[in-house]
C-alpha cells in the first residue's frame, strides 16, 4: 500500500551488430552486391593514461588532506596552551592585587 508503484520499462530495441572481424565471403563482383556492409566497430581510446591520471589525483587529494588536517591540529593546540596560558596569568595577576 505504501510502496511506490514503478512503472513498466520500455523495451530495449534490438540492432543487429556484426561481431566477428572476418568479412564475409560473397561470391558476386563487390559492385554488384546490393547489400550494406558496416565496418568493424573501431577499438576505443586506450585508457591506461587516465588510469594513472587517477591514481594521481588520489594521491594529491590525500596529502592536501594530510596537510590540512595536520595544520588544523596545530591550530587547535595552539589556541588550547593560549587559553591555558590566559588562565595563569590572570590567576598571577588577581593574585597579586589581593595582596
Amino acid at each position: 500500500m505504501l510502496r511506490p508503484k514503478l512503472p513498466d520499462a520500455p523495451p530495449i530495441p534490438t540492432a543487429h551488430v556484426i561481431t566477428s572481424a572476418v568479412p564475409a565471403e560473397h561470391h558476386h563482383a563487390p559492385a554488384a552486391c546490393p547489400c550494406q556492409h558496416t565496418p568493424a566497430p573501431a577499438a576505443g581510446r586506450p585508457v591506461a593514461p587516465y588510469v594513472g591520471l587517477g591514481v594521481g589525483a588520489v594521491a594529491a587529494v590525500l596529502v592536501v588532506g594530510v596537510v590540512l588536517t595536520a595544520l588544523l591540529a596545530t591550530v587547535a593546540v595552539t589556541a588550547v596552551s593560549v587559553s591555558i596560558a590566559a588562565l595563569v596569568l590572570r590567576s598571577l595577576i588577581n593574585g597579586a592585587h589581593k595582596r
